[in-house]
């Protein structure tokens, strides 16, 4: 069993910022790509950040210059640090892993729950 958590969501003013993590749990033996999507009402899941176990981001543009990934490897943590929020950030944020459960499996992605962030104008 694999699991995902996100937290760090919330309501906040447009120009403020919000952090969310991810902390992924259970019988993980490795993970390589860990990201974040998100999901407007009546839009389809988009990419926001993906972060390498090597610690190379790449960002939408949409988002490029506000957010930044990070993770902590040793924690099987993935973090996205959003500023200058705006309204066009709201979304159900989606944390995603590709990781393997063994030595002798093969990546697979997993999903988490998801958490609403809100900005208001």
């Amino acid at each position: 069993q694999v699991q995902l958590v996100e937290s760090g969501g919330g309501l906040v003013q447009a120009g403020g910022s919000l952090r969310l993590s991810c902390a992924a749990s259970g019988s993980i033996f490795s993970i390589n790509n860990m990201g974040w999507y998100r999901q407007g009402l009546g839009k389809q899941r988009e990419l926001v950040a993906i972060i390498t176990n090597g610690g190379t981001a790449n960002y939408a543009d949409s988002v490029k210059g506000r957010f930044t990934i990070s993770r902590d490897n040793a924690k099987n943590t993935v973090y996205l640090q959003m500023n200058s929020l705006k309204s066009d950030d709201t979304a159900v944020y989606y944390c995603k892993a590709m990781l393997l459960r063994s030595a002798l499996s093969y990546a697979r992605e997993y999903w988490g729950q998801g958490t609403q962030v809100t900005v208001s104008s």
